[in-house]
């Protein structure tokens, strides 16, 4: 398997990322985003639009997680994407998942898609996530 290089503007905000996870520490994350990221979540059809958005979940589901290891990173051949396989615990309950980041040419966050399995581990975290951001995600989609 080839090495592929992420964008240097995009390697620079991954290894940012990478830093935030591992201290626990999401508050410096709206820097890292464009205003019109999205995420797309692995429990709705329709992406949830905005930084302030995208945001406000990535730092409740870094609260829900436990035990959260990324395993594995790839790139794709242009260097503005990448797939960070990931595992933790919701509620008891083991996950696998992804983290689908794809970046703008500045560095910027412009999607995060998290896909995840087990059933059993997807829907604890959706039940996790339902009590503490339903009403604002509801509201957001408004």
């Amino acid at each position: 398997m080839t090495e592929l290089k992420l964008h240097p503007n995009a390697a620079e905000s991954l290894s940012q990322w990478h830093a935030m996870i591992g201290s626990g520490d999401l508050r410096a994350l709206p820097e890292l985003l464009d205003p019109h990221a999205v995420f797309r979540s692995p429990m709705a059809h329709t992406p949830y639009p905005g930084a302030a958005v995208v945001s406000m979940i990535l730092n409740t589901v870094i609260e829900v997680f436990e035990d959260f290891v990324y395993h594995r990173e790839l790139a794709t051949a242009d260097g503005l994407s990448v797939v960070l396989e990931f595992s933790a615990k919701v509620s008891g309950k083991e996950l696998k998942g992804i983290d689908m980041i794809r970046f703008n040419e500045q560095g910027k966050i412009v999607e995060f898609e998290v896909m995840v399995r087990p059933l059993s581990g997807l829907q604890a975290l959706g039940e996790q996530m339902g009590q503490r951001l339903g009403a604002y995600l509801a509201a957001s989609k408004a």
